[in-house]
């Protein structure tokens, strides 16, 4: 743990902390680690921690109450800009261990809520952002469902995507320019691209769209559902 800390005094990367190493908190230090950052983790379950360690993608792994203030503090996450909450399942320890990170005037606490009152119960305590990754997925795959051209979808805000779409046959020959995205419908492409190859951000819009390329569109959620309703 020292030498943990020696390289998180010396500014090394940017450093995180984790509390909770179940699935979605596994998933969140695995992309962490993989994307060059130091990672502390932190879950009350022996054989969680044990098993992530010996996956390697942590820098170091505590099993403590996250409950306690003073076992918080003693392990270092009072002294991180940025601490995930991804404890989901049980509520009443959510709440208490992000309260503590408040109190403790961590900067950022990112907390995984199972519910919408699990939730509201975060904002009030103290969590900067709460994050529902069963919604989310739920809502992901309904959209797939209903609209199979969407490859992918960021949530800018709860009115607001990018989504990632199939240029539809109907598109196919036709310039941006031609189409009158931005005007008839309030939606801006912003690349184009097609599958393995490098994306060109800001297109050309009187370039000629061709079939099997893929284009990313930013806009209201309501104009791109109608846009996608169109294209189908």
């Amino acid at each position: 743990m020292q030498a943990f800390w020696q390289r998180r005094r010396h500014g090394h990367g940017q450093q995180f902390g984790v509390i909770g190493l179940g699935r979605f908190g596994r998933s969140v230090c695995r992309t962490l680690k993989s994307m060059g950052c130091e990672v502390l983790g932190a879950d009350k379950k022996e054989d969680l921690v044990a098993a992530i360690v010996e996956e390697g993608i942590v820098d170091h792994a505590v099993e403590l109450d996250t409950t306690d203030p003073a076992a918080l503090r003693e392990a270092g996450f009072f002294e991180f800009e940025t601490v995930i909450v991804a404890i989901g399942n049980y509520i009443e320890q959510s709440v208490i261990t992000t309260l503590n990170l408040r109190e403790a005037n961590v900067p950022n606490i990112i907390a995984k809520a199972s519910s919408d009152i699990h939730g509201r119960l975060l904002e009030k305590v103290g969590a900067t952002r709460v994050v529902y990754p069963e919604k989310q997925m739920g809502e992901q795959l309904a959209r797939s469902l209903v609209r199979p051209n969407i490859i992918e979808r960021l949530e800018v805000d709860p009115e607001n995507s990018i989504v990632e779409v199939k240029v539809p046959p109907a598109f196919v020959g036709k310039s941006i320019v031609d189409l009158k995205l931005r005007n008839e419908y309030g939606i801006s492409v912003i690349a184009v691209g097609r599958p393995g190859s490098h994306f060109e951000i800001n297109p050309n819009p009187t370039a000629p769209l061709e079939e099997g390329m893929m284009m990313w569109v930013i806009g209201s959620n309501d104009n791109l559902n109608r846009l996608m309703d169109l294209a189908q």
